[in-house]
């Protein structure tokens, strides 16, 4: 169901966004998943993926290999995985291009940007989390009040 009024829900609107976007939007659209263990530590699901990044590939025929990301291709919606290449009739050895979908940062590059990213991103969803605690909760005393409802608050002290 549409919410907004100003966004388009035509395919052929959405596809030219998407297609023709600058890259400034696609580094947000080419952004990976995170692994379990970064998962809980940085408390967020998934990152724009950057070059130093260590990825695993999780889909395709070179599921299951491991390397470090060496080009984050905008143009072309890939990344270049470090020893993921296939070798030309010359000779010559091409990298392939692999989706960031298609892909689990199991180590980040981190500087203080990147940093900030992540700590910005773990104080909005505690602080989502919180909002939600604290919206069911008052929730419960407004219906027990109008309820009439009326609890014998019991110490375990005692």
């Amino acid at each position: 169901m549409k919410f907004n009024p100003d966004v388009s829900s035509s395919r052929r609107k959405s596809r030219k966004a998407h297609f023709s976007a600058p890259s400034s939007v696609r580094r947000k659209i080419m952004s990976s998943s995170l692994s379990k263990e970064l998962r809980a530590k940085y408390n967020t699901r998934s990152i724009p993926i950057r070059k130093d990044d260590e990825v695993r590939i999780v889909r395709g025929k070179y599921k299951g290999r491991e390397g470090k990301v060496t080009q984050v291709y905008r143009k072309k919606w890939v990344i270049h995985v470090d020893r993921v290449q296939r070798d030309k009739s010359n000779g010559a050895s091409v990298p392939i291009g692999i989706h960031p979908s298609k892909v689990v940062v199991i180590n980040l590059k981190l500087d203080k940007d990147r940093r900030a990213i992540l700590e910005r991103k773990d104080r909005k969803k505690a602080a989502k989390a919180e909002d939600v605690e604290m919206t069911d909760s008052h929730a419960f005393v407004l219906y027990t009040e109008k309820m009439g409802i009326t609890f014998d608050v019991i110490s375990e002290a005692a």
